[in-house]
């Protein structure tokens, strides 16, 4: 017996010798390596295959970053949603339909003209039509506007001094859009006051539809060689969105058109004239064309008339026409005519005013930094 037992001790021995021995000379296996998340793919009509990272999709504009641009930046490509003929997008990122909802989830081909996404976090799939899709792992407010001024100065024989100052600023998301306009006007000779007039609006819309929206605004205005103390029109009415970005193709792809008509309160303080205030119909229209580039080169149009009810020759219209050019980065220099026209202006005031600006200034579109 116990020479049975040692037997079994020395066998145990020299196997766990022996396994000890291979496991030493066994080399041991490398950490793993985790896999490389897999390319999105987006296939043209064309034919073209873009493999990348699906960055997003604003105003039917989609970016998608690659490995083959020379320098950060020049790494996105940008293609019109129209051209997609298939998507495969393999991580989960909301899109944006068309009924309002948001689906977080993969996407991948499905039949033609539509693709299938996956609903995170279930994976539960559904059937998506390309032409219900209105963005992609947008930002959930979109901030454009510009900040511009102009100076001059002369000294020796003659002492003038000129100065301007003009903002816009829009913030739009999904159901409403605010949009604030401010531009102040300086100037004088010899310290003798020669121009001085500002003017601000404010201004939201609600939309009801993806291009329907109503509006409330609220416009103000001052200027010291019309005798107007404080020019007021507060409006309400309906809008419409008839062009907006991705709506028509080349050049003109970045073009945006509203019009909008409703009914104002609109009163005037004069400084010597009597005061007036009556109920007026107002206009609106605004458009603006970026011509390369997305924002290289833009013409812009603005206009807003105000039209009495109970007088005809109550008529005031102010329209700014301009062109911006875009210099390095956000730095934008631009050329704007400004005119005001007052049908029926107070005694000794022109009808008629316009003003020429030359500026230099800072531009900013957060919906092209995806």
């Amino acid at each position: 017996m116990t020479r049975r037992l040692g037997s079994l001790v020395s066998a145990v021995f020299i196997m766990a010798l022996a396994t000890s021995v291979m496991g030493a000379e066994t080399p041991a296996a490398p950490d793993a390596v985790p896999a490389p998340l897999a390319l999105d793919v987006v296939t043209l009509k064309d034919g073209t295959v873009i493999y990348g990272q699906v960055l997003g999709m604003v105003a039917d504009e989609l970016h998608i970053k690659t490995s083959f641009g020379p320098t950060a930046g020049e790494d996105i490509v940008k293609i019109m949603w129209p051209n997609v003929a298939t998507l495969s997008v393999n991580r989960p990122i909301p899109f944006s339909l068309k009924e309002g909802t948001t689906v977080v989830g993969t996407a991948q081909p499905g039949e033609p003209g539509t693709m299938i996404l996956k609903i995170a976090p279930t994976g539960t799939p559904m059937a998506i039509p390309f032409d219900t899709v209105l963005g992609m792992n947008q930002p959930a407010v979109i901030y454009t506007g510009a900040i511009q001024a102009g100076f001059s100065q002369t000294t020796g024989n003659s002492h003038l001094r000129n100065g301007s100052l003009l903002g816009e600023l829009s913030a739009r998301s999904e159901s409403l859009r605010l949009t604030i306009l401010g531009r102040y006007i300086y100037g004088d000779n010899s310290g003798n006051l020669i121009v001085r007039n500002s003017r601000g609006t404010i201004k939201l819309d609600f939309f009801l539809t993806k291009r329907l929206y109503w509006f409330a605004s609220a416009y103000f205005e001052q200027d010291t060689f019309q005798d107007l103390k404080l020019r007021t029109a507060l409006a309400t009415g309906p809008g419409f969105q008839l062009l907006d970005r991705g709506d028509l193709t080349g050049i003109f792809r970045d073009m945006t058109l509203w019009t909008e008509a409703g009914a104002a309160y609109f009163n005037e303080d004069f400084k010597l004239a009597d005061d007036k205030s009556s109920t007026r119909g107002r206009w609106a229209v605004k458009w603006n064309w970026p011509l390369w580039g997305g924002d290289q080169v833009s013409l812009y149009h603005f206009q807003e008339g105000f039209q009495s009810l109970a007088n005809s020759k109550d008529l005031y219209l102010a329209a700014d026409t301009g062109l911006r050019f875009k210099v390095w980065g956000g730095l934008v220099s631009g050329f704007q005519w400004t005119m005001r026209y007052n049908k029926n202006p107070p005694p000794g005031v022109s009808d008629t005013d316009n003003l020429y600006l030359i500026t230099l200034g800072y531009s900013f579109d957060t919906s092209r930094k995806q």
